[in-house]
């Protein structure tokens, strides 16, 4: 699929529950509806409804590679971006969290958790890459320590955790819960103004999404 044919499919979705014109004053998206209507736009993964407790939402299946499902109808330039997520307390196999300024399945800016590492002593449980240039790893290598930190506070690595992410121009920041100060500050390494928003997992890993808020900047 081309950019112009990926951005317009997208645009043109539906959002269950909320009116583009409510979405400038926040709105809470109804994953698990999308997920039951088949309308997410998916990247190597399967979609599935998901009810647990009070969360109604939808769980991303686990396979090979990266995966992305684009939410239909959603595009962010500024703003915020909040999520319930859930993952496993399984080393390298539970990678997950949210993109954002989507031009396609290969060009996108990510901030991702590793459970897994929410318990340890390094500072690698919250990430930002930007696809196709800026790989997690190449930023690890070339650019120790700006992209990646510790998630503060740290939460159960095999529970429900509540994540924000404020996009500005030119940079982001990521909290976690009810914190009042980001744990990860960074510069956005894209120049695109705006783009779809999806919900992101890692290679070999599955993620359990709800509660999606997306509140563009006035």
């Amino acid at each position: 699929m081309d950019r112009r044919a990926f951005i317009l499919s997208t645009a043109a979705g539906l959002l269950p529950l909320a009116s583009r014109s409510s979405l400038a004053q926040g709105a809470t998206v109804d994953l698990g509806a999308l997920a039951e209507r088949g309308q997410f736009k998916l990247v190597n993964r399967s979609a599935n409804l998901l009810v647990d407790g009070p969360r109604r939402g939808v769980r991303l299946s686990e396979a090979a590679g990266e995966g992305v499902a684009f939410v239909p109808g959603v595009t962010l330039a500024t703003g915020m971006i909040a999520i319930d997520l859930r993952g496993k307390d399984v080393t390298q196999r539970s990678f997950l969290g949210v993109a954002f300024h989507g031009v396609d399945d290969k060009t996108f800016d990510s901030i991702y958790f590793r459970p897994f590492n929410f318990r340890a002593a390094d500072s690698h449980s919250v990430q930002y890459h930007s696809l196709p240039l800026y790989s997690w790893d190449r930023l690890r290598s070339e650019r120790p320590g700006q992209y990646e930190r510790a998630a503060t506070p740290p939460p159960d690595p095999n529970g429900w955790f509540r994540a924000r992410i404020v996009v500005a121009k030119g940079k982001a920041d990521v909290f976690v819960g009810d914190a009042g100060a980001p744990c990860l500050s960074v510069n956005l390494l894209n120049v695109r103004p705006s783009g779809a928003v999806g919900l992101w997992v890692g290679n070999n890993s599955s993620g359990d999404f709800a509660n999606l808020t997306v509140t563009p900047a006035t």
